[in-house]
């Protein structure tokens, strides 16, 4: 069982869950928090639709700044088409929408492997202004190509990121782009994307403005890692972030062979499998030149030494 919590803070405001039916508490202004909306697992009044209509009637959905949608099914799985359906349906009147997360549930909501998405391109279309787009839960997930001018921010948490979605970021326009979050996962969750398939994300021209990237949460981390120490990205990188896969020496060895690191403000390798004397080699050829770099979570392979028995921090 993996832990991950519910949203505390979005687009740099706190998360506030909308109230259920018959609380009378006075809510925040609307442009002051990121509205999280969801039903409860098995003894919810209303459904989502019902949901979502009642905080449209109580907030002043034009003054809404983030969205974060968390359970949406009363029972067991079930697509997030039609909340997304019913969020772009709204979008005249959420004219000052910025961000929107899908999918802001925990192991008691639903199992990561078990929330099924659907095309979150809906939202970039319905929202030219929207610069925040999360989503969490790789299931059925569709990410076709898509131009949009605005959006800087793309973080897709999942237990294993499918291929077709990895492309479609890939080939997207998204000229504002500075932060990419990618779980990678694993394949017996449906993460079939590849290292090729992260070529064009690495070679510096796709999105030219990133400062923040990141390739985690990976069965192939060791390889990512290999990829990116030769990555022309990086140059224009402020945090790397490689964290919660099942990165070894060998893929530390080779970040510190390739290009230099010490341009970085933050280097992320938290939950790895890294040797004591790999640590200290870290410490002391990047971290010794004011990087901070967080070695925290150490494991050690099911079954003891070797690269067999490793796994990623969020999977199932």
């Amino acid at each position: 069982m993996y832990s991950i919590d519910h949203l505390s803070e979005f687009h740099g405001l706190p998360v506030v869950t909308f109230p259920e039916p018959g609380d009378d508490a006075a809510l925040p202004d609307a442009d002051t928090v990121a509205w999280r909306v969801h039903v409860e697992s098995w003894d919810g009044e209303e459904d989502w639709m019902e949901s979502f209509d009642r905080f449209l009637a109580a907030v002043d959905p034009g003054r809404v700044r983030a969205l974060v949608i968390g359970r949406w099914g009363e029972f067991g799985p079930e697509s997030s088409s039609t909340v997304l359906s019913l969020i772009t349906a709204a979008a005249d009147r959420l004219t000052t929408l910025e961000a929107v997360f899908i999918g802001d549930m925990t192991p008691e909501d639903e199992e990561m492997c078990g929330i099924e998405q659907s095309d979150v391109t809906v939202l970039l279309s319905a929202f030219p202004d929207l610069v925040e787009l999360g989503v969490r839960g790789g299931t059925e997930l569709e990410f076709p190509p898509v131009t949009h001018e605005k959006l800087r921010r793309l973080t897709m948490e999942t237990g294993g990121l499918p291929r077709a979605v990895a492309n479609g970021i890939a080939a997207s326009t998204l000229p504002a782009l500075t932060h990419l979050d990618l779980w990678l996962g694993e394949s017996g969750c449906g993460g079939d994307a590849e290292l090729s398939d992260l070529a064009p994300l690495l070679d510096g021209t796709r999105f030219p403005g990133l400062t923040y990237l990141g390739l985690r949460n990976s069965e192939i981390q060791n390889e990512i890692a290999e990829a990116v120490a030769g990555a022309p990205v990086v140059a224009g990188l402020h945090t790397l972030d490689l964290s919660n896969g099942v990165l070894g020496d060998e893929g530390a060895a080779a970040l510190l062979e390739g290009q230099p690191l010490t341009h970085l403000r933050c280097l992320d390798l938290h939950h790895h499998f890294l040797s004591a004397e790999m640590e200290r080699r870290i410490q002391a050829e990047i971290a010794a030149h004011g990087v901070r770099v967080d070695l925290s979570q150490r494991n050690t392979p099911w079954g003891g030494r070797g690269s067999a028995g490793r796994f990623t921090s969020v999977s199932e």
